[in-house]
């Protein structure tokens, strides 16, 4: 494998997710296409889809299995500083689920409440506006409502994260009803991050 398909598929594991080539550059600095994503399709490793003009990227079970076995090789020729600290990491994540007898999905899940601020960030362009959680919701639609309900619900309890009521309850949807959460005996349908968070 090459250095750009191991950080992919290792990306991969770690967020536990779809991810689009931008989300993938995002969190890991990497994308998968080309030569690459066809040797990683073909190979059984990643399931790749195409949505509009581009790909969503998802690991499978043998890309899985494949990760487990990264763990106990050693670290490449010329992988350089950064390289040998990864597989020193890898190596004590296959020394933890050895001994707790724990599986790659106990220790990797998908960061529910990150996705909602990086959303957010994205629809406010990093301003502090008020966004709808139906908006947001329906812009993270792999979400299964209640993980971002518990989500929402999470943030609200960070500092700079506000959870609100609509005032005027007259312009609610039915989307705004569904995405709603319940703080405080109050259903609440608008989100607010401060500059900065």
């Amino acid at each position: 494998m090459s250095p750009r398909e191991c950080a992919a598929l290792l990306a991969l594991m770690a967020e536990a997710r779809e991810l689009t080539n931008a989300e993938l550059f995002a969190v890991a600095g990497v994308t998968l296409d080309g030569k690459p994503r066809l040797k990683l399709n073909k190979l059984g490793l990643v399931v790749s889809e195409r949505v509009g003009r581009g790909f969503v990227h998802e690991l499978t079970e043998r890309g899985a299995k494949w990760c487990i076995e990264e763990f106990t090789r050693p670290r490449p020729a010329k992988s350089g500083s950064f390289g040998g600290a990864l597989y020193v990491v890898l190596a004590g994540l296959h020394r933890h689920l050895v001994s707790s007898g724990q599986v790659l999905s106990d220790i990797f899940q998908p960061d529910v409440p990150g996705q909602i601020l990086r959303k957010y960030a994205e629809i406010t362009k990093g301003k502090p506006d008020q966004v709808r959680l139906a908006e947001l919701r329906g812009r993270l639609p792999h979400i299964p409502p209640s993980d971002f309900a518990v989500a929402v619900i999470t943030l609200a309890d960070h500092d700079g994260v506000h959870v609100r009521a609509e005032a005027d309850r007259k312009t609610l949807t039915d989307d705004d009803h569904a995405a709603a959460v319940t703080l405080g005996g109050t259903a609440r349908h608008l989100l607010t991050v401060e500059a900065g968070r």
